[in-house]
């Protein structure tokens, strides 16, 4: 399993560093990227914290860690600018919390985090066509997510995806160590999605795929 979105108890996850990615190494992770809920009141706390943890983690074990960070709730015109400093303070990578049905994310988020550019858009929830053809030319990844009530949009979000030629991930969102999955059961998600088996197969190497770019980006 490689999953760019989990949480530490930097922000409302449960787990340390060290004991999540060792739960996550016991299930046959990869790689897992950190991703704390960020924005202009914790993200020169948190992210530093999180790029320092994960160069002393990856000395010792095998499953790769990704520092990052979540940029949550955001204003959206501010949102460039926090995409600019996380990567500055370690951020290997960057997600928006995208505009779930369960939450009151501010209208026009997606928009905003697309075109700032982040790497991930995470559960976008009704994201428009328009909107998923810019992230595709902009690189942007589209999330599939595990994470309850988030997921309630996944069938939209892959349907979208696949008709326009946007990239999608699978993620999990973890916040609690049972949140982790297997890659059996991405696929499971996935297949959930409405993907067809090979729809499936090419989002687990969009995973594999976004992980390249970033070893690359960390110098790893």
């Amino acid at each position: 399993m490689i999953d760019f979105h989990t949480h530490t108890f930097f922000s409302d996850g449960e787990l340390i560093a060290s004991e999540l990615v060792r739960r996550a190494g016991i299930l046959g992770y990869r790689a897992i990227g950190l991703a704390d809920h960020v924005d202009a009141s914790n993200l020169d706390f948190v992210v530093p914290r999180l790029a320092k943890v994960a160069h002393e983690l990856n000395r010792f074990q095998d499953t790769f860690v990704i520092p990052g960070g979540e940029i949550t709730h955001a204003p959206l015109d501010q949102i460039p600018e926090l995409i600019s400093a996380a990567r500055k303070l370690g951020a290997v990578f960057v997600v928006v919390h995208g505009e779930s049905p369960v939450e009151p994310v501010m209208p026009g988020t997606n928009q905003a985090a697309i075109e700032a550019g982040a790497d991930i858009l995470a559960h976008p929830g009704f994201i428009t066509p328009d909107q998923a053809r810019l992230a595709a030319e902009n690189g942007v990844f589209l999330e599939i997510t595990a994470r309850s009530g988030h997921s309630l949009t996944n069938g939209h979000v892959a349907r979208i995806a696949f008709e326009v030629g946007a990239r999608l991930v699978i993620n999990t969102d973890t916040h609690s160590p049972e949140n982790l999955i297997t890659r059996e059961m991405a696929g499971k998600v996935l297949m959930g999605a409405g993907l067809t088996e090979s729809q499936t197969a090419t989002v687990l190497a969009n995973n594999q795929d976004l992980l390249n770019v970033l070893k690359r980006r960390a110098g790893a």
